[in-house]
């Protein structure tokens, strides 16, 4: 990242930047066909942050919500409200309509930007405005085009910096806020700098080297930190070009996509490049070299798969939300700055990215551990996030000394490499998303214990060659049956990714509790691998 200026460099101003410098070359595009230069980029992006300031935003107003999938219309709309001085908050819309509101109303937004196309498919109400992007097509007048026009073909970028007021903001200013499941399920708003993203943005460059011809391949969504910081503001903000579509699951067009625009990195997850080896032709990667998977362990056997179908190996990474998100990342070797430095090791997440420092501690004492010693994993270093939105209690728990306790459980090597050997905390990550099983259980309470107090099911998760997860749910005598349980899941509301097969369920005598009244997480968990989990 250039750091020519005395001044602090803040993300709108590095895309002003790379996006002028990119020219008439093509900047960003998706499988709607459209397809911007780096000119277009700015041009459109100082439009709409016009259009937004001068019609629908008050001027108290900070934050303000997105629901747009992974599209040039969605990287538009965030890289026009930093320009105008406001906080994206991209709204997940896979969460209930329930959890969606909760994060508008953590954050008081009063405007979410969206299209009729995305809420015709939500299909439920919002506690908010709704702002249709496609209607400002009609809003915008000669005068608006001629300014912005002379803003991006005529003006000085320091001219242009002071004319929008971003030499005001801050490097510790807010950029974002990335809500993230709480352990209740309640969404926790996690709250990311400029400087929390333009470190990952700045090890990326350094550690990747991107340069004018890489193309980045992008289908997970803006609501994931790995999405918002890898194939949004890391193209926004450097050379590569970035493509995007909507759905990653869609294996089919992305193959197309990545053909088209000559794909050369791709950022994903485990269960997304199976889609993606099942589906693709080895002619719509052959300009592939980079594939990193982080959100999920990463299976050799898909490794081997990969890399015979496509020539190329995938290579994993580790993070965290409230990392922004990157921790660490293995080096593919058409990447590595040296032949002679150890830059991967498979079956590890990587070393620490630049700027980054990692550490294992014990459990119990809390004391730092040695090389090759297991304990909880902590991470220190400028992409640490603020904290969590409105709550200085969880901030607490979670940063110790300015150091973030991942709930992780892991191995630092001789090398340096971490290896993730395990996880404290009562999620799963299953496609690349965090799904909570108290709120599963809470629900199954309900149905199962139909307003008894007797705990009755407990939620758990053993590991799963496809989905990086299974949901496991141990039980005692029930009269409903696992299908019947499933279908009255669905019809609470919970995303279908938080429902378990019904061969996932498990009766037993009594549900482990600790002395301490609690419900034994290492009993139930070893009781559920015994029963379900793969050799």
């Amino acid at each position: 990242m250039e750091q020519r200026e005395s001044h602090p460099m803040i993300l709108p101003r590095a895309m002003l930047r790379a996006c002028r410098r990119a020219g008439r070359r093509s900047k960003l595009a998706d499988t709607t066909n459209q397809d911007l230069t780096g000119n277009e980029v700015l041009l459109r992006s100082l439009i709409l942050m016009r259009l937004l300031t001068r019609d629908v935003l008050a001027a108290d107003e900070k934050y303000v919500g997105l629901l747009l999938p992974p599209s040039v219309g969605g990287g538009l709309a965030n890289a026009a409200l930093p320009l105008a001085r406001r906080i994206p908050v991209n709204l997940n819309y896979t969460m209930s309509a329930e959890s969606i509101n909760s994060c508008i109303r953590q954050c008081g937004i009063r405007h979410v930007l969206t299209t009729r196309r995305v809420i015709d498919k939500l299909n439920f109400k919002l506690d908010a405005e709704l702002v249709f992007l496609e209607d400002f097509r009609d809003r915008v007048k000669p005068l608006d085009k001629l300014v912005a026009f002379l803003q991006v073909y005529a003006t000085p970028i320091g001219l242009l910096e002071r004319w929008l007021g971003l030499k005001q903001i801050q490097p510790d200013d807010l950029l974002t806020v990335i809500f993230t499941s709480g352990s209740t399920g309640e969404p926790k708003g996690v709250m990311l700098s400029h400087r929390n993203i333009l470190s990952n943005v700045d090890a990326i460059d350094q550690l990747v080297k991107l340069n004018d011809d890489d193309v980045v391949a992008g289908a997970l969504p803006f609501f994931h930190s790995f999405g918002f910081t890898t194939t949004l503001w890391t193209v926004l903000t450097l050379p590569p070009k970035g493509v995007y579509h909507f759905d990653p699951r869609d294996a089919r067009r992305i193959g197309e996509m990545c053909h088209k625009h000559r794909a050369t990195i791709i950022i994903s997850t485990p269960t997304f490049l199976r889609f993606y080896l099942k589906r693709c032709q080895p002619e719509e990667f052959a300009n592939m070299d980079v594939a990193v998977a982080g959100a999920e362990k990463l299976p050799s056997e898909l490794c081997d798969a990969f890399e015979a179908k496509f020539g190329l190996r995938p290579v994993e990474g580790y993070g965290a939300t409230e990392c922004s998100p990157l921790v660490a990342v293995n080096i593919p070797d058409s990447r590595a700055a040296s032949s002679s430095q150890l830059m991967r090791k498979e079956g590890t997440v990587g070393r620490p990215i630049p700027g980054v420092t990692a550490r294992i501690v014990q459990l119990e004492t809390g004391e730092t551990l040695g090389p090759n010693q297991e304990g909880m994993l902590w991470i220190k270093g400028p992409n640490v996030m603020q904290g969590y939105l409105g709550r200085p209690d969880l901030t607490a728990e979670a940063i110790r000394d300015g150091w973030y306790v991942t709930g992780d459980i892991a191995v630092i090597d001789d090398d340096g490499f971490i290896r993730i050997t395990g996880r404290e905390s009562r999620f799963s990550k299953i496609g690349g998303e965090m799904v909570p099983h108290l709120k599963i259980e809470e629900q199954l309470q309900k149905i199962i214990a139909a307003g008894e107090d007797e705990l009755k099911v407990a939620v758990t998760a053993v590991p799963d060659a496809k989905k990086g997860e299974r949901i496991v749910v141990l039980h005692t005598p029930m009269e409903r049956t696992p299908d019947d349980i499933c279908k009255q899941l669905a019809e609470a509301g919970l995303p279908n990714l938080w429902i378990p097969s019904p061969d996932s369920f498990y009766q037993v005598e009594e549900i482990p509790v600790l002395g301490t009244g609690k419900v034994d997480l290492r009993g139930l968990k070893a009781a559920a691998v015994k029963r379900f989990a793969e050799a």
